[in-house]
């Protein structure tokens, strides 16, 4: 056992050796590897360098794998976990070679292509790449670790679990091996001394070896402490990798924008990876040759490349991912990183731990191998054991060495998976991509949807905006022609009152025509004088021409009379004007009516048009267009008429203008009010319009819900059509049906004819037969002859008798021959009757059915047809009522614009009516869908009702037609019983030869002939009464059918009666009904007892047949069949009678019927009577209990007075009392007083001797004082008792008669009271019969609101517990779904457990193939030592390579055997549960529509049963309120007639004193307002209360809605008062501007009339001209005449004139006048003044002055004689003649024509003009454009003149303002003397001033 001890661990540490070597070798490349990776990045980084910003770091993290984990076994026995462990870290560390050689490749990629690029290259897309690259490693490493990791976990599992097995193999084949050892050393001990030299040679080689094992150990430790400074750094490198994931969040952002670059550079990056790929193989291989690596390195370049392919895939995957890489999965990459390299970390501690564990262990091992070598130096023993322990080492390295490259192969395998994996995972990603691009283009293809939709979308808004911007227009438009219809009515009254005035005005002015007329006749007789006057003066004239001095005086006078016509004509001319004017102006107002008329018009069509609709705008438009201009027409004629009239009526008009004027002032004020008015009104209309809107709004949304009603209306009568349809498509069915039958009918009648026929032909048999009958008794009779022939003759004569009776049989047989023959054929014939009366029935049930079915038909297509009917009916009335709310609404609008005030209300009430309409049409349509239903069950129950019918009449035939069968089949027996009787004594007759036998026979024979006759008859009879029977049979049948018919028609009265009073019509109905079944069940027991007797006579018959078998027939059988027969008929008789009877009570049952109605009507009427009764009672009752309580009111107030008075009565007793008891107290006094006196008298005069009398005397007069006091009061005591007495006295009258009074009064209320009572009691009885009705009613009522009630709570509850149910269905589903959830967690669960299974089943197969294997080693280890010891080591080497080659093969083989066989019983597994999970989710769907169906139903069926019940119960409400209202009407109209009742009662009680009847009035009125009242209050109160619930929903929810409207009003308000203020200012601008250019267009037009004036007056100036031109000729010829003869002459008349007038003027104006003429003759004022001064009067400068100096005006000629005129005349006609020569030129006055003056256009006019407005200017040229050509004088003064004063044309002209009279024009004032410098304009101002 020392031996076995030192053995072990040499091997172990053998095995050690050998894998520290392989792990060297691999670190030795690693670290080459590493060294080439760090000079290849400094390369490329310096490279690019110009870049920068890269950290180094990225390349070490690289490194950071960890450490593959080893479970460290703590006995010393557990090497193998060590082995394994070892070889863990071989795999870990060739799989980081791999990893390093990869990167190698990729950085002397990177160099190499930076080298050809070059430093000019962007080397940031290129440090983006590897940042990318190097992202996208860490990923891999990271997932690659995750899952190493794993797998790691779930195979040190199955380790552990197998290494207990293996150990314990293990130890088993441990001990076989120390006993082969120990077999083996007995051996070498055997083989000598020999080998003891070469063994000591080994020796000395094992130390060696052990020495570098050590130094090795050294290394390893060193290498330790080198990888856990690394495992620093890689912590380092992961703090900075932290700080850089910060930076490359930050780069990431610039990284979406350099995708596009790097997926191409990926292109061609995979293009170069293809490219070194071979390249990369090279490398590997020199790699190879020069560090002398193993045949492994070909295999794990060929990993590299699929590395770097996986990486390039990769590349691509993270490229398409990189678009979508979140910062938050960077972060979550980056701590599991973290997290995975500090359990590395601390992973490799543990192992660096478990190694320093080995060390040591490896040390103490040593020391003893030390110690042991020491010891046994010179033990051959010892070598043996070494060797032996060296070759099982050798052999567990052997099998090390298999794992470690199963183990390879195996991560191949999982590296090929992974492979897989990753390309599955780059297929999904692209199909991910592939999708996501589809999605792009679908979402694409949404946006630009989006984008369409939202076009359309800002078109409707544009639209809705261009709609809202019309609909405003249209309510500005709306606005306006409120405003200008407004304005129209005001205008519209103003131009009334102004018509009337005018009215006035031309009666008036008709009266002042009249006048003027007057006058104007009275001036042409006064110018006809005049003209004679002229003429004469003419004459005289040319008779002054010869004469001297008197001339001159007749000229003067010519002259005055010549002025004196002109001012006539002047004044006739201005009465022209004004009549032209009054004509203008009466024109003016008439047009401006008739416009103003035109536009009240235009108005009201424009205010219709916009009420019908903006559609029909245009066309009333042109249609107002073309009415106007036939308007325009028509007016334009009226004008003509009018203008017409106005030249007739032309002298009218001459004092308006002054009231015009004045009407005008006053209009402005008005106007301004009205303005102001106006402006209340808009904003009132305003607020109109508003709250129409609102209506509007209102009846679009009730006209939408009427609508929707109509709709749904629509629907259903949709759905009636359809039924209505079907219901003819039935009926035609029905037809085609009835059609068959006809032909049936047809066919079956040609049968009954055939029967008929037939019936014939046996009426015919029977015929025949019965006189064949006859022959057989005449046979019979000569039989009998015969016989006492034979009984006479003798025996000779026996043979003729014999061959008779031959010939007898023979005609006998011949006879039943025939016989048999018609029975044969009755039979057949009775066959065919029956048959045909089976079918005859059949036909005539099937067309009773028919006819029922057709009657049914009929019935329900009339109530279909009259639901129909009363529907239409309703939507008819629901229509009516709409239009009428429209017409309603329509006229409410016309109203409104006529009451303001009470708009709100009205709009409330119409709003309330209108939900009231709608509620109604809502209501009826309820009812009209309930009346259907209705009808539609009723007609079912109908039909229910006579298919029962139908089945019992069915049933009632069939029985009938058995009794008949039956009676007909006993009777058909009897009768072939009778048959074979008949044969039988055919039999006999033809075996008898005997005559006895013939006699015998012969009397049988007549027998039964009488028999057979009596049967036939009998049959006969049976078949008359079946027939009879049949055709009673049928004829019940159609009496039933008409009492069906009948009672249907009943049942429905009594439905109709039911309606009213359900309980007596069922009580009809069930009375009916009973009836009828007692009628069918005695019919039933009479068809029993018919059938019993049948059997009796069936009975008799047999009884008989059997007694003529024994004897002979019995005659007493025949005589009871006789019997039962006249029975029989009775019994028919007695059913027939019952059938009549029936008849007769199915009339009186209809009589009936019509008389109970007629009873109803009665009754109800007598209801209807006795409730007005009842109602009268209980109002008298009420009158009476309130008399009564007033009257013991009335009678406790009389106690409580009586009291009272007895109170004041006992007092006025008690006082009496005590002033009687005073009396009698002051009484005695008086005597005992005057005792008193007498005795102090007495007493005095004896005292007086002793006392002096002073005393005495005073105390006398006091006493006497007392005395007077005394008496004093006992008057006064004695007044009072006086009138107490009297007091009393009238007192005790008044209550006498008081009491008398109340004693009668009780009386009669006595009287009263007790008939009272009496009424009060019956009154009573009739109330408690009425309240119990009443209340049995409201028992029913409450009931039927108790049932709805718990039918409402049922469904409720039904609603519950669905909601309860789908609660807990989700609750099950829920519970469902966790089921399955765990049920899948189990599944996966298990398959997981079934993947270890097979992966443990796998270890168990490898484990024991490696045991096999482990045995051929140990066997082949024995050959070798064997082979050793013969010195073949190289075969053995070979053989070995060769066993490893074919043991790798076969565990690949294996391998992949398990694996296949793992897939596929994973796939199974994966299938199995797919298929449960689909079984699974169709039960599922299953179940849930099975679920939902049930509850689908169950909810149909509750709303169903629902909907009826509510249905039915809103039906009886309706009845019950119908019956309600019934009885409140009768109440009302019972109360009428018991107050009119009470009213006659108290007229007929007037023999009440009249204080009561005035009392008990005021009483009863009190009495029945309060109760009214109280009624009335409650009424209120309950509407109060549903009013206020309605009202406080409404403000709720209106509240809203008025706060938003109020808002969106006051803003409006705003809005409107700011347009009504800009309106109002341009109101009045616009008012002030129509006034000025009414005044300008006014002058303009009056200006254009004068024109037309002046040119004819001008004309007919021109004509005077002429003719004065030559008068003038004339004239002046003379007037030469005259000069030369008088030159030197002195003018007398002018200088008396002047001097007359100097003298004429009163003496403080006399300078002034001389002023006036020194102006006149052209003084000037300097020189006046001088004369003033020099000598104030001096006559003789003033007339040289005057005679010496001329005018400058006036030529210094002599003067004229029209001159002379001027010396007569007054200074203000001197003044204005002076201003007429001044306003002409000094120059002679040319002769100018009309073409040749100015036109009105010229500069001197332009000039005035500026103050005139254009408008006027415009107005002026365009009127007088047809006369442009105008007066000049004119022109200067047109601004001014025509404006104030328009009848002043100009100063030349004779209409001139200054020439008229100055009473007439101008208010009258004194000459105004002017100054001489003053101008003609200066004076005009003046005068305007004044």
């Amino acid at each position: 056992m020392v031996h076995e001890s030192s053995l072990n661990p040499a091997i172990v540490s053998y095995i050690r050796l050998f894998q520290q070597v392989e792990i060297s070798h691999l670190k030795a490349r690693q670290i080459a590897l590493q060294d080439q990776l760090l000079k290849l990045q400094s390369a490329a980084q310096s490279v690019n360098s110009g870049a920068g910003g890269v950290p180094a770091t990225t390349a070490s993290s690289s490194f950071g794998y960890g450490l593959s984990h080893a479970s460290a076994f703590h006995d010393d026995d557990m090497d193998f976990g060590d082995m394994i462990s070892s070889q863990r870290e071989i795999n870990r560390l060739s799989n980081e070679v791999s990893r390093l050689e990869s990167e190698v490749d990729h950085w002397r990629h990177i160099a190499q292509t930076s080298k050809a690029q070059g430093p000019d290259n962007s080397d940031q897309s290129e440090i983006c790449k590897l940042q990318n690259i190097i992202k996208e490693l860490k990923r891999n490493r990271s997932q690659e670790i995750d899952d190493h990791q794993h797998e790691m976990s779930v195979l040190q599992n199955a380790h552990q679990q197998k290494l207990a097995e293996i150990t314990r193999r293990h130890r088993e084949e441990l001990s076989d091996y120390e006993e082969r050892i120990e077999e083996l050393e007995n051996l070498l001990q055997q083989g000598g001394s020999g080998i003891a030299v070469t063994d000591r040679s080994k020796i000395q080689e094992m130390q060696k070896t052990i020495q570098v094992l050590q130094t090795e150990k050294l290394e390893s430790t060193k290498k330790i402490e080198g990888l856990e400074d690394k495992i620093k750094n890689i912590s380092k490198q992961l703090y900075s990798a932290e700080n850089d994931r910060d930076v490359l969040r930050k780069e990431q952002e610039r990284l979406n924008l350099e995708n596009r670059q790097i997926l191409e550079e990926c292109e061609s990056l995979k293009l170069e990876c293809s490219q070194l790929q071979p390249s990369a193989v090279k490398q590997g291989d020199s790699v190879s040759g020069k560090e002398g690596i193993p045949q492994d390195t070909s295999e794990e370049v060929f990993r590299l490349q699929q590395a770097l392919s996986d990486a390039g895939n990769e590349i691509k995957r993270l490229s398409n991912l990189n678009q979508d890489n979140n910062l938050t999965e960077d972060n979550l990459k980056l701590k599991m990183h973290v997290q995975v390299l500090e359990k590395e970390n601390s992973l490799l501690n543990q192992e660096k731990e478990e190694l320093q564990t080995s060390l040591l262990k490896l040390n103490s091992e040593y020391e003893i191998i030390k110690r042991a070598t020491v010891r046994d130096m010179n033990l051959d023993s010892e070598l043996r054991d070494l060797r032996l322990n060296l070759e099982a080492k050798e052999q567990e390295l052997n099998q090390s060495i298999a794992e470690k490259e199963i183990l390879i192969a195996e991560l191949e395998e999982l590296d090929k998976q992974n492979q897989e994996a990753t390309k599955h995972m780059i297929l999904v990603k692209d199909q991910l991509s592939k999708q996501q691009n589809e999605g792009d283009n679908a979402i694409s293809k949404l946006k630009e949807d989006l984008k369409d939709e939202k076009k359309r979308v800002h078109q409707l808004e544009d639209d809705k905006m261009n709609i809202t911007k019309e609909l405003d227009v249209q309510k500005e438009k709306l606005i306006q022609s409120e405003l200008v219809l407004n304005d129209i009515h005001l205008t519209k009254q103003k131009l009334e009152d102004k018509v009337e005035d005018l009215v006035d005005q031309l009666n008036k002015s008709h009266t002042q025509n009249l006048n003027i007329q007057k006058e104007n006749f009275e001036l042409q007789e006064h110018i006809k004088r005049k003209e004679e006057e002229l003429s004469r003066v003419r004459d005289e004239l040319t008779q002054s021409l010869n004469q001297d001095s008197n001339s001159s005086f007749k000229d003067d006078l010519l002259k005055e009379r010549e002025a004196e016509v002109r001012n006539l004509k002047q004044n006739l001319s201005e009465m022209e004007q004004l009549n032209e004017n009054l004509k203008k102006v009466a024109f003016d107002l008439k047009t401006e009516n008739e416009k103003l008329n035109l536009a009240c018009e235009d108005v009201r069509h424009q205010l219709e048009e916009s009420i019908a609709g903006n559609n029909q705008i245009s066309l009333e438009k042109n249609a107002a267009v073309e009415a106007l201009k036939m308007e325009k027409g028509q007016l334009e004629a009226e004008l003509c008429r009018a203008e017409k009239r106005l030249l007739e009526e032309a002298n009218k008009y001459e004092r308006t203008i002054e009231e015009l004027s004045h009407a005008r002032n006053l209009s402005t004020s008005a106007l301004q009010l009205e303005h102001e008015r106006l402006i209340k009104l808009n904003q009132e209309k305003d607020l109109e319009i508003v709250e129409l809107k609102k209506n509007i709004e209102q009846m679009d949304t009730d006209h939408k819900e009427t609508k929707g009603i109509l709709s749904s209306s629509l629907e259903e009568q949709k759905q009636l059509t359809q039924l209505v349809n079907e219901k003819e498509v039935f009926i035609e069915k029905l037809k085609g049906r009835n059609l068959e039958l006809q032909e049936e009918l047809g066919k079956y009648t040609q049968t009954l004819r055939k029967n008929e026929t037939l019936r014939q032909t046996i009426e015919e048999k029977d015929r025949s037969l019965g006189s064949m009958k006859e022959e057989n008794n005449h046979l019979k009779e000569e039989l009998e002859r015969l016989r006492e022939q034979q009984s006479r003759a003798a025996p000779v004569a026996e043979p003729k008798p014999l061959d008779s009776v031959t010939g007898l049989e023979s005609e006998v047989l011949q006879l039943n021959v025939i016989k048999d023959n018609l029975e044969k054929e009755i039979k057949h014939h009775q066959k065919v009757i029956e048959d045909q009366n089976q079918s005859k029935i059949q036909l005539l049930q099937s067309l009773q059915e028919q006819k029922k079915e057709m009657d049914e038909f009929k019935y329900q297509h009339e109530q279909m047809s009259v639901s129909h009917t009363q529907l239409f009916l309703e939507k008819d009335e629901e229509i009516k009522n709409l239009q009428k709310t429209i017409e309603q609404i329509k006229t409410q609008l016309h109203e409104e614009r006529q009451d303001v005030q009470t708009e709100n209300s009205d709009i409330f009430q119409e709003t309330k009516v209108q939900g009231l309409n709608i509620e109604n049409g809502s209501e009826k349509h309820d009812l009209s869908k309930a009346e259907t239903e209705r009808l539609v069950k009723g007609i079912k129950e109908r039909e229910l009702e006579i298919k029962l019918l139908n089945e019992k009449n069915i049933s009632l035939t069939k029985q009938i037609d058995q009794l008949s069968k039956d009676e007909v089949g006993k009777l058909t027996q009897i009768i072939q019983q009778k048959d074979l009787e008949i044969q039988a004594l055919h039999a006999r007759i033809s075996s008898a030869s005997y005559t006895q036998d013939v006699v015998y026979l012969q009397q049988q024979l007549q027998a039964y002939a009488m028999e057979r006759e009596q049967v036939l008859a009998v049959l006969s009879e049976k078949t008359r009464e079946n027939s009879q029977l049949k055709t009673e049979y049928h004829k019940m049948m159609d009496i039933v059918a008409a009492k069906e018919a009948a009672l249907n028609k009943l049942q429905d009265e009594n439905k109709k009666l039911s309606t009213r009073f359900e309980s007596s019509g069922q009580d009809m109905f069930r009375e009916t009904v009973q009836n009828l079944s007692r009628i069918i069940r005695e019919k039933d027991i009479e068809i029993d007892a018919l059938s019993q007797k049948c059997q009796t006579l069936l009975t008799v018959l047999q009884t008989s047949n059997t007694s003529d078998e024994v004897g002979g027939v019995n005659s007493n059988q025949f005589e009871e069949l006789l019997q039962e027969r006249d029975k029989l008929k009775q019994q028919v008789k007695k059913m027939e009678e019952w059938k009549q009877q029936v008849m007769t009570t199915v009339q009186n049952m209809q009589h009936e019927s019509a008389q109970l109605q007629e009873e109803l009507h009665q009754l109800q009427a007598q209801v209807l009577v006795d409730s007005d009764n009842n109602s009268k009672l209980q109002v008298d009752y009420t009158g009476l209990i309130q008399s009564y309580e007033q009257n013991e009111t009335k009678l406790k107030n009389f106690g409580q007075e009586l009291a009272q008075v007895q109170h004041s009565i006992g007092q006025l007793c008690n006082t009496k009392d005590l002033l009687l008891g005073k009396l009698d107290i002051i009484s005695p006094q008086l005597p005992s007083g005057a005792s008193l006196t007498s005795q102090s008298a007495e007493s005095l005069r004896t005292i007086t001797s002793d006392v002096s009398s002073d005393s005495s005397k005073q105390e006398i007069e006091e006493l006497r004082k007392s005395l007077q006091e005394k008496d004093e009061t006992i008057r006064t005591l004695q007044e009072n008792n006086h009138r107490l007495s009297d007091s009393i006295a009238a007192t005790s009258e008044l209550e006498r008669k008081e009491h008398e009074q109340t004693d009668s009064e009780i009386k009669q209320l006595k009287e009263k009271q007790d008939v009272l009572q009496k009424s009060l009691k019956e009154k009573d009885l009739l109330i408690k019969a009425k309240s119990d009705q009443l209340l049995s009613l409201n028992e029913n009522f409450t009931n039927k609101v108790n049932e709805n009630e718990l039918l409402r709570q049922a469904v409720t509850n039904l609603k519950e517990r669905i909601l309860i149910l789908e609660m807990d269905i989700c609750k099950l589903k829920g519970e469902n779904e966790k089921i399955v959830e765990t049920s899948r967690g189990k599944e996966t669960e298990y398959q997981a457990l079934q993947e270890t299974n097979a992966k443990f089943s796998m270890m168990l197969r490898e484990k024991e193939f490696e045991c096999h294997s482990l045995k051929e080693k140990a066997l082949a280890f024995e050959q070798l030592l064997k082979e050793k010891e013969q010195g073949k080591t190289g075969e053995l080497n070979q053989l070995l390579n060769a066993v490893k080659s074919m043991q790798e093969k076969t565990i690949i083989f294996q391998q992949e055997r398990d694996q296949v066989m793992l897939a596929l019983k994973q796939k199974q597994m994966e299938n199995t549960a797919l298929q449960n999970e689909v079984q699974h989710l169709r039960d599922k769907e299953l179940r849930l529509n099975q679920e939902l169906e049930r509850l689908r139903n169950h909810l149909l069926e509750s709303e169903d049963s629902y909907t009826r019940e509510v249905l039915a119960a809103e039906d009886r409400e309706a009845k019950l309120r119908k019956k309600v209202t019934v009885l409140e009407e009768k109440l009302v109209s019972s109360s009428n007639a018991m107050e009119s009742a009470s009213h006659q009662a108290t007229l007929q009680v007037e023999s009440l004193q009249e204080q009561l009847n005035v009392v008990s009035k005021q009483r009863d009125e009190t009495a029945l307002q309060l109760s009214v009242s109280q009624e009335q209050v409650k009424q209120y109160a309950l509407s109060l209360s549903n009013l206020q619930m309605v009202l406080e929903h409404f403000q709720q929810e209106e509240k809203a809605m008025y706060s938003t409207e109020l808002e969106k009003h006051r803003q409006l308000t705003a809005e409107w008062k700011k347009k009504a203020e800009n309106l109002e200012g341009q109101l009045v601008s616009l008012q002030e501007r129509l006034d000025e250019a009414n005044a300008a267009l006014d002058s303009a037009s009056r200006l254009t009339e004068q024109l037309d004036l002046k040119e004819e007056q001008i004309e007919e100036l021109k004509k005077q001209n002429e003719l004065r031109q030559e008068m003038l000729d004339d004239v002046q010829k003379k007037l030469m005449n005259l000069v030369n003869s008088t030159e030197g002459k002195v003018d007398k008349v002018l200088m008396r004139n002047l001097f007359i007038g100097h003298f004429h003027t009163p003496k403080n104006q006399r300078h002034e006048a001389l002023r006036l003429m020194g102006s006149i003759l052209g003084i000037k004022k300097e020189e006046m003044e001088q004369l003033f001064n020099e000598d104030q009067g001096g006559v003789t400068r003033w007339m040289t002055g005057w005679l010496g100096g001329g005018s400058k005006s006036v030529p210094n000629t002599p003067l004229r004689p029209n001159q002379q005129s001027l010396l007569n005349s007054s200074f203000s006609e001197l003044f204005v003649k002076f201003l007429e020569t001044e306003s002409h030129p000094s120059v002679p006055p040319p002769k100018l024509s009309v073409h040749d003056m100015k036109p009105l256009d010229s500069p001197g006019r332009r000039k005035l003009d500026a103050s005139v407005p254009e408008s006027f200017k415009d107005a002026a040229e365009s009127r007088c454009g047809r006369r442009t050509d105008v007066n000049p004088f004119l022109a200067p003064r047109s601004a001014a003149v025509p404006l104030i004063n328009p009848a002043g044309l100009g100063p030349g002209g004779p209409g001139h303002l200054l020439l008229k009279p100055i009473s007439d024009v101008l208010p009258t004032f004194t000459p105004l003397p002017v100054l001489p410098d003053n101008s003609a304009g200066a004076v005009l101002k003046d005068l305007l001033k004044q």
